[in-house]
């Protein structure tokens, strides 16, 4: 008979979507087959309902399925039923799925007593559990993944050859009898007594530091409602003050500690369970995130940790106790001492977290790649994208070659670049030690490996000093490739441009921390404009010098000291300096500052955020990075909204240079009250870049302007951007797929690097293999 053969494109494999092909076609009387390939799934159907199944195929899903695209084609079908087929071989143009939060079919079964998987911590189906970390290469089968040594009992093997079970062909599935099994070790790694579960949980209620084995690593857990566990985590990690995150049962067990809206709830409950930022409610969890208005909470993801809460609840059979709120509270804090990468080996774990540790919760399935959790705001907003949105491809507007880009220093995510996606790896973090290079070549390897491509284009940041700069260079001869290097602030705005399908001319801000400019001096606070591969500077913050270089980055109060003699107001530091931080002495700064010594300028928007911070006396010393920016963001959180500064801010040079030290004098008078200073320091500066990019868009007849960097994570400042701009007339184009930190930075290096290519820069007999090209901006 006559039938219909069916191509269908997207995340449809290891997702239970044959499965689901054939009972949606054995419903309407079809026959035919369906069977996995290279491409992603072959269908054909034959019958008189074909067109039906055509048009409920996308409509019900599978929980992780995504249809990207289908084609259909006349086709003989024979055959008198619907039948699953082998998988056939072919080129590779599918992706591994991300790991995904446990389903609420597989909560079911671990809280039946009488389920095969009662209280078993590796219940998994197809619509749920591990994909990425356990994967290895792809198609994505089980002898492809960590499970390869786990092979099926009779009872898991059955349900893993029927249709009609939602665990066919479910690769990580498996049971008691024959999947990974948990361990709990003491401090020096000698076995714990007991039930693994119940002596971890006796252990956290006892103020101890539990070594958990996640999904994509290991999280160091703790009370977190025990001060003095929190702090005793703080100290042995050497984590002064970066907050940490916490876990919780449901949304009812934090109503005192956070907000959470219907948009955070969403977050939340979805399938890649990330660390949702929320506003703090009436109480605080002391030590959790000082000086902070929001706080990170995350529900449990996986089924050995909602065992620690099934266990407090005492065992209950069924699901109501999940609607109940919990005391427990946990912190959930990656496991990476001093800044290294996340943990993820069992003797690894017993090395690294020793005099860390109390004890460790660990087991015997390996974790094939580290991926840490995702942190987002609603919005939704990414600060940063790895466990549950990895590797799920960027939609991309063009085709074109297959860019490799390794992104920058801090934040560092690595971007693969193939056909009409883009696939961001997971949080690598600053490459500030061996490790986290070590770990940025394993990502490198490991992308390439599970996309089975061969890059035909390398691209990095312009600054030539760092590892992600050097290791391209090292691919790049390796490949016999090209190597490029991309403005900083370029791939900023470009990295929003990709994931928006931008291909016309648009004017970006690019509101950054420090970054190098093509001219060699250090960027922060620009208007580009862009047009695929050309971006022109056209204009920029008023300049702040940095006494010290790179150490006032670390230190507001210099910065504070900087920008008052910036603004001629020197002569008020001293004043100022005793008020705010009598121990700090000015003189040798200004000193540096009258003669221009060791003070290199920048027009970074994050140093004028840190001036701000050091001048209201919110910090003069940083722990972490961009800590006096969110604690200033903070306070103007909790003062709530004000009018800005009238004439707090200057246009200069026909509208080329925004300076905002106008406003500085106000800022001063704020002195018994920092939450308006902060306040007024956010309204001001939204208002005064509305007014700037506003009427550059306008002379260029935009309807559209892009907004990046890492200050763009500021909810408050992009808040007051969007509103301002919306009376403008101007529309705000945001980073939604990925981070508008450094985290985006690589989407944004391919995308320039792909427009580079496409507009004949590669094509001069110069551009040999391994050479470092630049990209001026003019």
């Amino acid at each position: 008979m006559s039938g219909r053969l069916l191509r269908i494109r997207g995340l449809v494999q290891g997702v239970g979507f044959r499965p689901y092909v054939w009972r949606l076609a054995s419903e309407l009387d079809l026959r035919g087959w369906v069977r996995n390939d290279g491409a992603g799934v072959l269908a054909a159907v034959s019958g008189p309902n074909w067109q039906e199944f055509i048009r409920r195929l996308p409509l019900e899903l599978p929980r992780l399925a995504r249809i990207d695209s289908i084609e259909d084609e006349v086709q003989e079908v024979t055959g008198d039923s619907f039948v699953i087929l082998d998988s056939a071989d072919g080129d590779i143009q599918t992706a591994i799925g991300p790991d995904a939060a446990v389903c609420p079919d597989c909560i079911a079964d671990i809280c039946d007593p009488d389920s095969r998987r009662w209280r078993y911590a590796f219940t998994t189906c197809t619509h749920c559990g591990p994909r990425y970390t356990v994967s290895q290469r792809i198609p994505y089968d089980r002898a492809q993944t960590s499970l390869a040594p786990f092979s099926l009992c009779l009872s898991c093997g059955n349900e893993y050859r029927a249709p009609a079970d939602r665990r066919f062909h479910a690769e990580t599935t498996c049971c008691r009898d024959c999947g990974p099994q948990l361990s709990l070790l003491s401090g020096d790694g000698q076995p714990l007594p007991g039930d693994p579960v119940a002596a971890t949980l006796a252990l956290l209620r006892r103020g101890k530091i539990v070594a958990i084995k996640g999904l994509g690593g290991f999280h160091l857990a703790c009370d977190a409602r025990n001060a003095s566990a929190v702090a005793t985590l703080r100290e042995r990690k050497q984590r002064e003050a970066k907050p940490f995150a916490v876990m919780a049962l449901n949304a009812s067990s934090l109503s005192d500690y956070a907000q959470i809206g219907v948009e955070e709830l969403a977050l939340l409950c979805s399938v890649a369970g990330p660390i949702v930022l929320c506003p703090k409610g009436a109480s605080e969890l002391r030590g959790i995130a000082p000086g902070l208005a929001w706080l990170g909470i995350m529900l449990p993801t996986t089924p050995l940790h909602l065992l620690l809460w099934h266990e407090a609840a005492g065992r209950p059979s069924g699901i109501d106790w999940l609607n109940l709120a919990s005391d427990l509270l946990l912190v959930m804090t990656s496991a990476n001492p001093q800044g290294e990468p996340l943990v993820v080996d069992n003797d690894e774990a017993l090395t690294r977290l020793s005099g860390i540790a109390d004890a460790f919760l660990m087991h015997d399935r390996d974790i094939v790649i580290r991926c840490d959790d995702s942190v987002v705001r609603a919005g939704p907003a990414f600060i940063r994208r790895a466990r549950g949105y990895v590797p799920v491809p960027i939609a991309l507007a063009d085709n074109g070659p297959a860019v490799l880009a390794l992104g920058g220093y801090l934040k560092n995510t690595v971007c693969l670049m193939k056909g009409r996606q883009a696939f961001l790896s997971q949080h690598v973090g600053s490459l500030d030690n061996v490790a986290a290079v070590t770990f940025l070549e394993e990502t490198v390897h490991h992308l390439i490996g599970i996309l089975d491509v061969r890059p035909e284009l390398i691209v990095h940041d312009l600054h030539p000093d760092f590892p992600s700069t050097h290791l391209a260079g090292r691919l790049a001869e390796k490949f016999a490739i090209p190597a490029l290097a991309v403005g900083h602030h370029h791939a900023h705005i470009a990295a929003i441009c990709a994931e928006q399908g931008v291909n016309e001319p648009i004017i970006g801000l690019a509101l950054d921390g420090v970054g190098l400019g093509p001219d060699g001096a250090a960027w922060g606070g620009e208007m580009l404009g862009i047009d695929g591969a050309n971006c022109q500077r056209l204009g920029h913050l008023g300049p702040l010098a940095m006494p010290g270089g790179d150490r006032a980055a670390k230190e507001p109060w210099r910065m504070a000291v900087a920008a008052l003699h910036g603004a001629g107001f020197g002569y008020r530091v001293g004043g100022w300096i005793k008020q705010y931080y009598p121990a700090r002495d000015p003189g040798p700064l200004l000193t540096m500052l009258a003669r221009q010594l060791r003070c290199p300028p920048t027009t970074s928007l994050g140093r004028w955020f840190d001036a701000a911070a050091g001048l209201l006396g919110v910090r003069d010393l940083m722990q972490y990075e961009g800590q006096a920016a969110m604690e200033l963001e903070g306070l103007a959180a909790r003062h709530g909204p004000v009018e800005p500064l009238p004439g707090g801010y200057a246009l200069l040079e026909g509208g080329a240079v925004l300076d905002l030290s106008p406003m500085l004098p106000a800022l001063m008078g704020c002195k018994d009250d920092a939450a308006l200073g902060a306040a007024l320091f956010h309204a001001t500066v939204a208002a005064g870049l509305s007014e700037w990019v506003a009427a550059a868009a306008c002379r260029a007849a935009m309807q559209s302007v892009v907004v990046g960097g890492g200050c763009a994570c500021n909810a408050i400042l992009m808040a007051a951007l969007r509103q301002h701009l919306a009376v403008a007339g101007i529309g705000l184009l945001e980073a939604r797929q990925a981070p508008p930190n450094d985290g985006g930075l690589a989407l944004g290096q391919a995308w320039v690097a792909r427009r580079m290519e496409l507009a004949g820069h590669l094509a001069s007999g110069e551009n040999q293999p391994g050479v470092l090209l630049e990209k001026e901006v003019s």
